[in-house]
């Protein structure tokens, strides 16, 4: 039986992720400091034979016993209100995090695969953004510690490939939607969701002109285990090429919440991309993959998950503490 270990696995991606490589008949282990992730994620995994949880910080050091084959490095803050209350500790986890990972995967002779991000591509003057695009970032602006942090750490795992000669994969994640987000974590779905079941105004920022295009998480999780068996090494966009405007977005959620709040707008956040789309030429001639799930029905599971919310499960959201 393979072993796969994948950092920053009680996270909303992460814990997709294990439950993936649970069906595909691998030993999972998770690893997880908590600051962003929640064990309520993956607590149907603990009663599994396979699958082990190690709650850790891999910015400090990394043991795992055994034979390891893969290694999945998505420990990191991931939406803007929790990289910008913890600025040095996603560049950590971006720097000295990655380090230990392949250091780790050198030791165990392990295949790395890392979660990069459209960020990386910053507020683009190339639209679609595709693989060869070196971006438009803005390395000391409030976002710069989520940029730099995964450009920093493409470079990194590039290295290790190079000079080593390890195995390595970077997939460029777009944005993605699910169950298990966050309803606080910032991010434009679960904000949109969360105030329209809490009966407020959805806030967007500017006039709503700005573009995003959204994948459901099973197809992410998809295109991710394609790339990780995959022999390319260079990095690969994983995203929905279904790009649409913020108020637009905010409109269809106002449809499928039946809430009868308005759309209303904030100031433009600082550096904030104006368009975001991915193109995903690379994922299709390469992996063989394109999304499935149109955003109508990705949508509508996405919402019930938040419907099923207990009080309880909105409490320890509400009060998720980053430290």
């Amino acid at each position: 039986m393979k072993r796969v270990l994948i950092t920053g696995g009680a996270g909303f991606l992460g814990s997709h992720l294990c439950d993936r490589f649970i069906k595909e008949g691998y030993h999972v282990i998770a690893m997880d400091n908590l600051i962003t992730g929640d064990l309520k994620n993956i607590e149907h995994l603990f009663k599994l034979e396979h699958f082990e949880f190690y709650h850790n910080d891999v910015s400090k050091f990394i043991h795992v016993p055994g034979e390891l084959n893969y290694i999945l490095h998505f420990a990191s803050p991931a939406s803007p209100i929790d990289y910008l209350k913890i600025p040095i500790q996603t560049l950590k986890v971006g720097s000295l995090g990655i380090h230990n990972c392949l250091g780790l995967a050198r030791v165990k002779n392990a295949r790395v695969l890392i979660a990069s991000t459209s960020e990386v591509y910053g507020d683009p003057n190339v639209h679609p953004q595709p693989e060869e695009y070196w971006g438009n970032v803005n390395p000391v602006g409030p976002r710069g510690v989520y940029d730099e942090a995964k450009r920093f750490q493409e470079a990194m795992t590039m290295a290790y490939h190079t000079y080593h000669g390890l195995e390595t994969r970077i997939v460029r994640i777009f944005n993605t939607y699910g169950p298990r987000m966050r309803l606080n974590d910032g991010r434009v779905l679960p904000a949109f969701i969360g105030q329209a079941l809490r009966g407020e105004d959805l806030t967007m920022f500017g006039d709503g002109s700005q573009t995003r295009s959204f994948c459901y998480v099973d197809d992410l999780v998809e295109g991710i285990y394609r790339l990780l068996l995959s022999d390319y090494a260079q990095p690969v966009n994983i995203g929905n090429p279904d790009e649409i405007t913020i108020k637009e977005f905010g409109e269809e959620i106002i449809k499928l919440t039946g809430t009868s709040q308005k759309l209303i707008s904030l100031p433009l956040p600082t550096d904030d991309p104006k368009q975001r789309k991915p193109d995903i030429t690379k994922a299709r001639s390469i992996l063989g993959w394109e999304p499935k799930v149109n955003r109508a029905d990705g949508l509508k599971i996405t919402y019930e998950y938040f419907k099923s919310l207990t009080k309880d499960d909105l409490f320890r959201m509400a009060h998720h503490k980053t430290f």
